[in-house]
């Protein structure tokens, strides 16, 4: 073997099959024939963009979709409010979560950093505490790090969120001036720009349990600035409509391309429709969301991101490291429309987002940040993307990736277990539970049955052209020596840059981030002093966001303002604030009456 056999302090176990390299041969030609691109490097850059000093910025932000869209030529359904963006603005073929599922792939959003280097890609830190035996806890990045959200509104952007977080750690309450499922752009203070997010949890994986339907809260997207009508809404997340309520946006006989790796069985073409169908009324949320941007008239002059939060929410793909896991679409679209219908292929990482957003903003990148801004910088694009795996809800695994534009590297850590988790969650989609009752029955043929062995390799190396589903593993093939010896050592340089370290049990990584302590550290209370009229407030805590409110004639503001340094503030008034470090507990709220 090429490494010393306890370097990952597990067995080695070679399942690769003699015949991957014939199969990723004959892909490859296949591809050449059909004009297929071979090739991802760029000959073009983006032409100069032309951007207000502070452009508005819209993100909107899909779950659980891969690449299945017109845009990328899947025309299984129109999707004329994406397509329209696409013609506008700037494809993005190469675009990749740090992880197949939310709240860490939100974290490295929000953050700018790898999750797996500040404790947030154990999906999930606060629950399943009884599964783990674990107690609840959140990701603790560096002292100095903020959410984006936060960096915005210190430099002047009115920010909202509507409505998901799911960071892996509580947003302080300096991060947003609203977040919630009335949170707009419409809201904000006149001619102040703005960084708005909404969120469209209808393609979740969720989306095709039974009974199907859609969740009603969703519906508020139609309507996103009439908070009377939202309240209406029922805001429990697991309501759902009945399927005959259900919008049915595609014909029950749609034809799909079903992946090799799922059977083709009534059952798994139900829950495609399903998805697509999700697809379908989500593409017309997201066309109501911009038709109230023209109807502002900010459409031409607002920054718009469409993408998903990580890979598709069918069985071998959400969770997992291959790219139906991590691979995502993104379309930018810039004020006027420029660079309209063109493509990018860089290798775009979400750990970028944060950077290139305060870039757009023209803000510099914090130095804690790991990515970079994609989108002005004249850097050369990144060569590498990286991933990793680790505990879903009650179930462990430990696995890291590394993928430039043509072949992935996998290392598993624990080669002695299989890819499969039984994840309860997962579990109750139809087609999981068919796949695992053919599984039973021995009817799944060599590739559906891969995702299901006893045990794994410990390297694994992929075409991902020439072997888009990742099926055929090349690693122990000698013509790839030198491509698998690059991705392994990239992938050791990257782990020793983010101090990540795999193999740590999940109670020492709580351990290191509590800093020895036996309970989540508490952010200390502000402390208020007033001089001549002036207020200013610190907390003991390094790192603390500050958020206060000023109550006057009993009258409180609904969102917290950020505190940046000393203000003036009128006799009788109330001042009310709290201090949060992130991954600390908030600290208690101080009261301070000014006399």
């Amino acid at each position: 073997m090429r490494l010393p056999q306890n370097k990952y302090n597990n067995k080695y176990m070679n399942t690769s099959t003699k015949k991957g390299h014939w199969i990723a041969l004959l892909l490859f030609f296949t591809c050449a024939l059909s004009n297929a691109p071979l090739s991802f490097a760029q000959d073009d850059t983006l032409s100069a963009l032309n951007l207000p000093e502070r452009p508005n910025i819209l993100w909107l932000v899909v779950e659980d979709m891969s690449p299945i869209i017109p845009a990328y030529g899947d025309n299984t359904i129109e999707t004329p409010a994406i397509s329209a963006l696409a013609e506008e603005g700037v494809k993005y073929t190469n675009v990749y979560s740090t992880s197949g599922v939310c709240a860490p792939s939100r974290a490295a959003l929000a953050l700018g950093m790898y999750p797996s280097s500040i404790g947030a890609n154990h999906m999930r830190t606060t629950s399943n505490t009884e599964d783990t035996g674990l107690p609840a806890y959140e990701a603790v990045p560096p002292a100095q790090a903020k959410m984006l959200s936060q960096y915005l509104r210190e430099h002047g952007y009115y920010t909202t969120n509507n409505q998901k977080t799911d960071y892996q750690f509580q947003a302080p309450k300096a991060a947003w001036d609203e977040s919630s499922p009335y949170a707009h752009w419409r809201n904000r203070p006149e001619n102040k720009p703005f960084f708005s997010v909404f969120n469209f949890t209808t393609t979740h994986e969720s989306g095709l349990f039974e009974p199907y339907g859609i969740r009603q809260i969703e519906f508020r997207h139609y309507f996103s600035d009439d908070a009377e009508r939202i309240s209406n809404l029922p805001h429990n997340f697991s309501a759902k409509t009945t399927e005959q309520e259900t919008p049915q946006h595609l014909p029950k006989d749609t034809d799909f391309s079903i992946p090799p790796y799922l059977p083709d069985t009534p059952l798994f073409r139900r829950d495609m429709w399903k998805m697509y169908n999700n697809l379908a009324e989500t593409d017309r949320q997201i066309g109501a969301i911009i038709q109230q941007l023209k109807d502002d008239d900010l459409y031409e002059d607002t920054i718009i991101f469409f993408y998903a939060d990580h890979g598709g929410p069918l069985p071998r793909q959400k969770r997992l490291i291959y790219d139906s896991g991590l691979k995502v679409p993104m379309i930018i679209k810039f004020p006027k429309a420029q660079n309209a219908g063109t493509e990018d292929d860089q290798l775009v990482s979400f750990i970028d987002f944060s950077p290139s957003t305060l870039a757009l903003a023209g803000l510099d990148e914090p130095a804690y940040m790991h990515g970079r801004d994609f989108i002005l910088s004249s850097d050369q694009p990144r060569k590498y993307i990286h991933a990793a795996a680790d505990r879903f809800d009650g179930f462990t695994d430990v696995i890291r990736a590394t993928k430039n534009q043509r072949y992935k590297y996998i290392r598993n850590y624990r080669p002695e277990q299989g890819y499969y988790l039984p994840v309860v969650y997962r579990e109750r989609i139809p087609t999981m539970q068919e796949l695992l009752r053919l599984k039973k029955a021995g009817e799944l043929n060599e590739y559906q049955a891969q995702w299901f062995r006893e045990s794994k390799p410990v390297e694994e190396l992929f075409d991902t052209i020439a072997d888009p589903h990742e099926l055929n593993n090349i690693a122990e093939n000698p013509e790839y020596k030198e491509i698998l010896d690059e991705l392994s050592q990239e992938l050791d340089r990257w782990l020793a840059d983010i101090g990540d370290m795999p193999n740590l049990p999940e109670r020492q990584l709580i351990n290191q981030l509590w800093q020895g302590s036996e309970q989540q550290p508490i952010t200390s209370a502000p402390e208020v002093h007033m001089s001549d009229g002036v207020v200013s407030i610190q907390s003991e805590t390094n790192g603390a966001s500050i958020a206060y409110k000023i109550i006057k004639n009993k009258e409180s503001p609904e969102s917290w303002a950020v505190y940046q340094g000393p203000f003036k503030a009128e006799s009788g008034t109330e001042i009310r604030t709290v201090a949060h470090r992130i991954g600390y507990q908030e600290s208690s709220e101080i009261i301070h009456l000014v006399e």
